[in-house]
């Protein structure tokens, strides 16, 4: 979900130039990784992995997001679910710019941008909330009444939000729709008043799933979403038009950190930050491909557009892993500080 490493070109030679990580014109990207330990975002070259720069974040930082056109990063700190601090990054400039206040949410901790906004779960008050850069504010929340909502997925439209609440064991499902009249289900509402618009409202969907359920990914047709739990080790599938589980994989990804699907939806990758190991599983047979070592722990997936590498950040190793997807191996370790955990792309247009 969220910011792909780049767009389906037109020509042989635009492949070249972006997966050499030249600026042709249109785009240069960067990968970004958080350092929990050292207090630093990396931002790192994709295809030589050499750290260009290290900035500066707060006391305990876990997911970062970068800007639609690419020239401003976003880091949660969420601080036990206690913290009220975003750190802005100017990816540009390359140096920090001033934090926003989250109050009165508290504990963000999972980050999407979507609609020129920036979304963000908040642990410590069970909320999403909703940043505006432009006026400076936190324009918007929803309670989700679910213990630590984590991890946060929002359509382009802004109109769906996902999350996932690791100790309820649940998954949220927010969806902004259009009330029917009547007070019968829960879509419904009183008639609007005559040659009134029917009224709009947010609706909220509690699904159960298992606890330590937290890393999640929505399939690129938008039709599933898939959720590991770090307990049990299994696998939930929601169909997302029905709001129910439709499959429970006993997929025995014990500590499940993350999850990721190849931008084809064709695989899907889950991170174990108690085992170590990165499971590949096939999407629509849900059998397990390959289970390969990352270290004593993996966490943040990053997936390349063309579905060729994966970067996984290897808290307890100090190092973020590259696996080539198409041999199922290991073929390079990032150093970028001390606890590796969230990942990003940065696309400047």
């Amino acid at each position: 979900m969220g910011t792909r490493i780049y767009r389906k070109p037109l020509i042989p030679l635009f492949i070249l130039l972006v997966c050499m990580g030249v600026d042709s014109g249109a785009q240069k990207i960067s990968l970004l990784a958080l350092s929990k330990n050292d207090h630093i975002l990396a931002i790192v070259d994709p295809v030589t992995y050499q750290v260009i720069a290290k900035v500066p974040v707060g006391p305990d930082p876990h997911e970062v997001i970068a800007s639609a056109d690419g020239k401003t990063a976003y880091v949660s700190n969420t601080g036990g679910g206690q913290s009220t601090e975003i750190n802005v990054i100017d990816l540009v400039a390359k140096k920090p710019l001033p934090n926003i206040d989250t109050r009165p949410l508290v504990g963000p901790h999972g980050l999407t941008f979507s609609d020129g906004k920036l979304w963000f779960s908040a642990e410590g008050t069970k909320s999403v909330g909703r940043y505006d850069p432009k006026s400076n504010k936190v324009d918007w929340s929803m309670g989700t009444g679910q213990e630590r909502t984590h991890m946060v997925f929002v359509t382009p439209d802004a109109k769906k939000i996902y999350t996932t609440n690791v100790n309820a064991g649940t998954v949220s499902l927010l969806e902004y729709t259009q009330m029917a009249p009547g007070p019968g289900g829960p879509m419904g509402g009183p008639p609007p008043p005559p040659g009134g618009q029917p009224r709009k409202d947010w609706v909220h969907t509690v699904i159960p799933v298992s606890k330590g359920s937290e890393g999640f990914d929505v399939t690129p047709d938008g039709l599933e979403l898939w959720t590991a739990a770090a307990d049990d080790g299994t696998i939930a599938i929601i169909d997302l038009k029905t709001r129910r589980v439709s499959t429970t994989i006993d997929a025995k990804v014990i500590g499940a950190n993350r999850l990721k699907f190849t931008p084809d939806g064709k695989q899907v990758l889950v991170s174990s930050l108690r085992t170590g190991d990165l499971f590949v599983f096939d999407a629509v047979s849900h059998k397990l491909l390959k289970k390969i070592s990352t270290g004593h722990g993996g966490a943040g997936i990053l997936i390349t557009e063309d579905g060729s590498k994966a970067f996984i950040g290897c808290t307890p190793d100090n190092y973020v892993a590259v696996f080539d997807l198409k041999k199922m191996e290991l073929v390079a370790r990032i150093t970028i500080g001390g606890g590796p955990d969230g990942l990003a792309w940065a696309i400047q247009q």
